[in-house]
């Protein structure tokens, strides 16, 4: 009885949420759209002299023209953008922060689109564990509410798993050796072998394959199919490819 009575608040508070989302008009006649960032995982999303920068900071600046409104940039930690989208609607319209699609999160948010694709990959100093089965018995790291985390949590054998509250601790950790392996995105893990160019660090093997999408207060589709229909008119104008390719020299569309 406990788990239903649980289920109905929870849903309860999600249409509430959702009800009080701004609507796409009054979204309009602000100008404005909120979006939500951990400004925390270059060359994704990061701060730079105060200002948010990185690939998916310049991809919502430009879906934002689009749609003929300027973004009001919201700081907040990773692990908490997809509650904070549902329990803060008048503060955050969309979280753009490398969320990947998957059913758990599905349940809570509304998915945009994917913007990019990417997968989760292994990523250790020279002579470390480059494969699932060499993790076994090693101190690992992952930033805290990702689906590296998750994957690193559920491995059928012993490990010690330390949680980082940011994705640049996490390559720090490896990096310096405080961990053996960390589990992080591939374009992410090839941006650590760039900022710690003397620790060694090596790619192991991929893990799987994600699609990463902005997020949604639940229920707020009339938001999500607007900012949809300008997402794709950037990809079809080449805007999205121009931005791969500066950001990391190929198109990673999905």
């Amino acid at each position: 009885m406990r788990l239903k009575i649980s289920l109905l608040a929870g849903l309860a508070l999600m249409v509430g949420s959702a009800a009080q989302a701004r609507t796409l008009s009054d979204i309009k006649a602000s100008g404005v759209l909120k979006v939500a960032t951990s400004a925390d995982f270059e060359p994704f999303n990061y701060m730079k002299g105060g200002v948010a920068k990185g690939f998916e900071v310049d991809l919502a600046e430009q879906v934002a023209r689009q749609m003929g409104l300027r973004i009001e940039w919201v700081v907040r930690p990773f692990d908490g953008l997809l509650k904070e989208v549902n329990d803060r609607p008048k503060e955050i319209d969309v979280v753009i922060a490398s969320h990947a699609i998957n059913s758990t999160r599905a349940k809570t948010v509304e998915f945009a689109s994917p913007h990019y694709c990417t997968g989760g990959v292994i990523l250790t100093r020279k002579g470390g564990p480059l494969t699932t089965k060499a993790l076994a018995g090693k101190k690992l790291g992952a930033e805290a509410g990702s689906t590296y985390f998750s994957f690193l949590r559920k491995l059928p054998f012993d490990k010690s798993v330390q949680v980082y509250n940011s994705s640049l601790a996490v390559t720090t950790a490896v990096a310096t050796g405080q961990v053996a392996a960390i589990v992080t995105d591939r374009f992410a893990a090839i941006e650590a072998q760039k900022t710690f160019p003397k620790a060694g660090l090596v790619l192991g093997e991929t893990l799987w394959k994600e699609q990463i999408a902005m997020a949604f207060a639940k229920g707020n589709t009339e938001l999500k199919t607007a900012v949809n229909a300008a997402l794709h008119q950037v990809e079809t104008n080449g805007g999205s490819a121009q931005l791969s390719r500066k950001y990391f020299g190929q198109n990673i569309g999905c």
